[in-house]
């Protein structure tokens, strides 16, 4: 039975790092120059993602967590949509609506999921207009899609999928997989680099890169790259995404066996895989802000509460909070205490929700697992 308390939130994700190799020549392929226009930036975030309230100060971890939901099935997102929490499961391709009674019941199955290590139904976030956005492995590749729900909380339903964009590079592994909306409102969307090192730095490849889109699927106008819907590259596998009250963009991103990182996004720029991994100091390639070996961390999700990023860590076990004044630096919080953490998300009541990952193949599940966990925060 799948069950969660009123006063709880939710997030999740979870990824598989590649064979421990040596990195492979970059390709040969290279990047226009971004176009001279204007630099694209989001603008400031008046409030938060959809369902998401404004803060004010610093947030701080205040209180025991609770349990939101049990018994999920390797839950990888989770977002509101009116106030309602919406889970996607990766290998069942079933999203889950969860009601304040403690039920949980799926508002439809995406059809055409292609289920296969780190691949299924992975990202999801929740547009203007209450459409529900859905980041999944398809035979041809990794798409994003819309979906319209009908209905109200208790009966929701998952309508027929307009196919945004398709056919982006898939595999086994490095599928990334997290979609949001900016504080511009448009949609961004990491994609891994499929285990083709070289897609990274490939311009005509769209793995390995965060993406930028409209609402409907176009090419935004100022994208960095004219007629592409590339925003940053030289990505390896990234899997969350977070903007400061400032409208300042933040990346999480799997390494390989060196370093894992935290970057801060802008437009066209180039972040190094699989030339470097972590901070190397090299002209033309942007170093991350802070950078974590993979076993201690491995971060998947990221959620941002006034002056604090809350990152979810998959292979250590544990949830890492980052002040937005001094990214260089972390706080641990109950490392191994629940096992490997997906998604990390803010509820429409300012509590933290955070999602384990103990059933996807790579972890020790537990009775109960998976879980959502819901902690107060307290602001500085």
């Amino acid at each position: 039975m799948r069950r969660w308390i009123q006063t709880a939130v939710a997030a999740g994700t979870c990824t598989l790092l590649a064979a421990c190799t040596a990195p492979a020549p970059p390709s040969t392929s290279t990047f226009p120059a971004p176009a001279s226009s204007a630099p694209v930036t989001s603008a400031p975030a008046t409030s938060g993602p959809a369902g998401e309230p404004t803060r004010t100060g610093p947030a701080t971890i205040a209180g025991t967590p609770q349990p939101v939901a049990t018994d999920l099935a390797a839950p990888w997102s989770i977002v509101f949509r009116d106030g309602t929490p919406l889970v996607s499961e990766r290998n069942s391709a079933r999203i889950l609506e969860l009601a304040p009674n403690g039920s949980s019941r799926p508002i439809g199955t995406v059809e055409g999921v292609d289920d296969r290590g780190e691949a299924g139904l992975l990202g999801l976030a929740v547009g203007s207009g209450g459409d529900l956005y859905v980041y999944s492995t398809a035979s041809d590749g990794n798409r994003v899609q819309r979906f319209p729900v009908t209905g109200t909380p208790g009966s929701l339903s998952l309508g027929q999928p307009d196919t945004l964009l398709d056919r982006i590079p898939a595999a086994n592994i490095h599928d990334g997989g997290r979609i949001a909306f900016g504080p511009d409102g448009m949609l961004y969307v990491t994609t891994g680099d499929a285990g083709q090192r070289n897609s990274a730095q490939d311009p005509d490849s769209l793995g390995g890169k965060i993406l930028r889109m409209t609402p409907d699927g176009g090419v935004p106008a100022d994208n960095p790259f004219p007629g592409s819907f590339v925003y940053s590259y030289g990505h390896r596998n990234p899997q969350g995404l977070a903007w400061t009250d400032d409208g300042t963009l933040f990346a999480t991103e799997f390494g390989q066996n060196t370093w894992d990182e935290l970057n801060v996004i802008t437009p066209g720029a180039n972040y190094g895989w699989p030339t470097v991994e972590g901070i190397a100091g090299r002209e033309g390639l942007v170093d991350p802000v802070q950078q974590w070996q993979p076993g201690a961390a491995s971060p998947s999700g990221m959620a941002h509460a006034g002056g604090t990023l809350f990152i979810a860590n998959l292979r250590g076990q544990v949830l890492l909070s980052v002040p937005v004044s001094d990214p260089s630096t972390s706080t641990e919080h109950y490392r191994r205490e629940y096992g490997r953490i997906r998604d990390v998300a803010l509820s429409p009541d300012g509590q933290l929700w955070f999602m384990t990952n103990n059933t996807d193949g790579r972890g020790d599940p537990r009775p109960g697992d998976d879980r959502i966990l819901a902690v107060p925060l307290t602001e500085g």
